[in-house]
């Protein structure tokens, strides 16, 4: 029992550390790149994107366009509530541009009303706010009350967190303070590392923003966890690429709210040097910062372990970082330990001169660092093995990066063996890499083939071709001389390389029955052209089994003409009508085209000799049947008048 609560407790833990990590902080480079977004969206098209640019602009400290308060002058609707909160919004942020306020006031005050709905109330209080007119806040706060019990949705209660941000100090706010945590239970955990919102960044956004605002009125701290502000932040970060001039905005107001509050700030670790740590470059620099890469304080920085990714061992332990002149930036001498190439995962924690509880994360920082050294090449040798006997015919000693001078013959009684070892260059120790590949190529008609080597519980490589082997699996039995090629990378070294060893000339078996495969020739000649041939007709039959059958087809014809003779053709209630005609005509044409299609035409002419026939055919049928129809209506009428 008690090793299960142990466990429950070590989980728990786990997990609470993970997500009390901000991923990422805003750097001076997203901040750039996000102030180019805002400046791209001039000139400006209509309030919203302005209103989005200027206030975004104003956040990042840059400086607004100079015709900005014109255009807000030009475009602005003082009947319409939603155009004056976006005007005066960013008449606001830009300080020396006055609106037409005396209008702007009336609309303003007439759409504080009991109908009105949350957004509205949000936009006018917003706007009275920026052009520094006085709110009716028992008013407000009873219209909002209204509104809220008719439309308690998601952002209406984001709304709601910022209009009671806007009332006087004497009116209670607490119920929305305290609505903070119910609003946050609605938003989805993913990953234990990000906390949003259905509808995305706008009301994740917002809602931080919303409740800094409204616990900055009230002087209270929201009933928020740290997990969550942390999780929050990491899902605005992760939207900090957006090219959208709204989603920019909302990203800056939302990391500048959690930098810049007296409740909650969360505090990023992370690499301002590379994250490659080489003997040219053995220093790691880390920054500490909130989420706007800005200075929490004099503080001391040191780390809690280091350890290696691929094997989980321990570099060291307590290491205290020295701070340098930006106080934000503490360095390390990372291979004054002597790591093993590798990953390297480091722990830190801050420790403030002046201890403050707002500060979240300080405990638990974490970067990735990367040793990488260079790899040479040792005990490179080449042999050419008889294969019945397992004796070395041939060795050859090579030298990296020389190639051997001759070429080495091999046939398919023999086999070819490279052996060679990789040292770390700074430790001269033996070392693995992810990739060791052999590269056999023809050098005349360019078919290769890679090989993996093998390694060895000592560290060291080697390879054996097998002549007949790989002869009959792999080279078509194609005998000739190829390039041998050794490939070495990894991400922990530096050079990685591919070296041409030796050329190798192979003899493979050739069965007299098989056909030699054909060279194959360069992918860039051109190809022979294909000449389509449609295929042959079936033969007809003879005129003689044609004509039989055609009279037989016309029998029935002849009867029913027999019988109309015979008995007699009242052809009295045939419409003499140009449509009755074109239709007759028509339908006769078209049984003439299917003859013509079976003796000379083809499909193409057919069906475009068809299609002029049958719409004539068609507006004929119509209007012959559509006067059918009537005529029977008007007799039918008559009949019904007799009686």
């Amino acid at each position: 029992m008690a090793k299960g609560i142990g466990l429950l407790l070590l989980l728990a833990f786990a997990i609470t550390g993970h997500a009390l990590r901000p991923i990422s902080t805003l750097t001076l480079e997203d901040q750039a790149r996000l102030r180019a977004v805002f400046e791209q969206a001039q000139p400006f098209t209509d309030l919203a994107h302005a209103h989005y640019s200027i206030l975004g602009l104003t956040l990042l400290s840059a400086p607004a366009p100079k015709d900005a308060c014109t255009f807000l002058k030009a475009k602005v609707d003082v009947s319409n509530v939603q155009s004056l909160y976006h005007a005066t919004s960013a008449a606001k942020a830009l300080g020396n541009c006055q609106l037409n306020a005396a209008k702007a006031k009336q609309t303003l005050n007439t759409a504080l009303n009991e109908s009105a709905d949350v957004p509205t109330l949000f936009y006018a209080v917003s706007a009275l706010d920026s052009l520094k007119f006085p709110i009716n806040s028992a008013d407000v706060a009873k219209f909002l009350k209204a509104a809220l019990k008719k439309d308690d949705s998601l952002l209406s209660q984001i709304y709601g967190l910022y209009i009671a941000s806007k009332l006087s100090a004497e009116t209670d706010v607490t119920e929305y303070l305290n609505s903070v945590e119910d609003i946050a239970a609605q938003a989805d955990e993913i990953d234990d590392l990000y906390l949003q919102f259905e509808g995305g960044i706008l009301p994740s956004a917002m809602f931080i923003d919303g409740s800094v605002k409204i616990s900055e009125k009230t002087n209270k701290k929201p009933a928020l966890t740290e997990e969550q502000v942390v999780m929050a932040g990491n899902y605005i970060l992760s939207r900090k690429t957006t090219q959208n001039v709204r989603n920019a905005y909302l990203v800056v107001l939302a990391t500048k709210a959690l930098s810049i509050n007296k409740f909650f700030v969360p505090v990023g670790f992370s690499l301002a040097s590379s994250i490659t740590v080489s003997p040219a470059q053995p220093k790691i620099i880390v920054q500490v910062t909130d989420l706007m890469t800005g200075s929490i304080g004099q503080l001391s920085v040191s780390t809690k372990s280091a350890v290696r990714k691929s094997d989980r061992s321990k570099l060291f332990t307590e290491k205290k970082l020295a701070g340098t002149a930006d106080k934000t930036k503490f360095d390390l001498n990372f291979l004054e330990s002597k790591p093993a190439p590798g990953f390297y995962d480091v722990t830190l924690v801050g420790k403030l001169a002046k201890p403050d509880s707002k500060f979240i994360g300080l405990a638990d920082g974490s970067i990735t660092v990367k040793v990488v050294t260079e790899v040479i090449v040792e005990g490179v040798e080449l042999l050419v093995i008889d294969r019945d006997q397992s004796i070395a015919t041939k060795t050859v000693n090579v030298q990296h990066p020389r190639k051997v001078a001759s070429p080495i013959d091999a046939d398919y009684h023999q086999n070819v063996m490279l052996k060679f070892v990789l040292k770390d260059k700074a430790t001269n120790k033996p070392m693995p890499v992810h990739q060791a590949f052999i590269r056999m190529a023809n050098l005349k008609t360019k078919q290769e083939v890679i090989f993996t080597s093998d390694r060895t519980d000592t560290l060291q490589y080697s390879f054996k071709l097998d002549v007949a082997e790989s002869g009959r699996d792999h080279f078509n039995a194609l005998s000739g001389k190829y390039s041998m090629e050794l490939i070495i990378g990894d991400a922990s070294i530096q050079n990685p390389f591919l070296w041409h060893v030796a050329d190798v000339n192979l003899k493979f078996y050739e069965d007299p029955s098989k056909k030699a495969p054909e060279v194959a020739s360069s992918p860039y000649e051109p190809k022979p052209v294909i000449d389509h041939m449609f295929r042959v007709p079936e033969k007809r039959p003879s005129k003689t089994v044609s004509s039989l059958f055609t009279g037989l087809i016309a029998v029935p014809l002849l009867v029913l003409l027999a019988l109309w003779a015979k008995l007699g053709v009242n052809l009295s209630n045939f419409p003499m009508s140009l449509s009755a005609v074109g239709f007759h005509v028509g339908l006769g044409a078209i049984f003439g085209l299917f003859y013509c299609y079976w003796a000379y035409l083809n499909m193409f002419q057919t069906i475009r000799y068809l299609t002029i026939i049958s719409i004539v055919t068609f507006i004929c049928g119509n209007r012959l049947l559509g006067s059918i129809a009537a005529r029977k209506l008007a007799r039918s009428s008559r009949y019904k008048g007799l009686r």
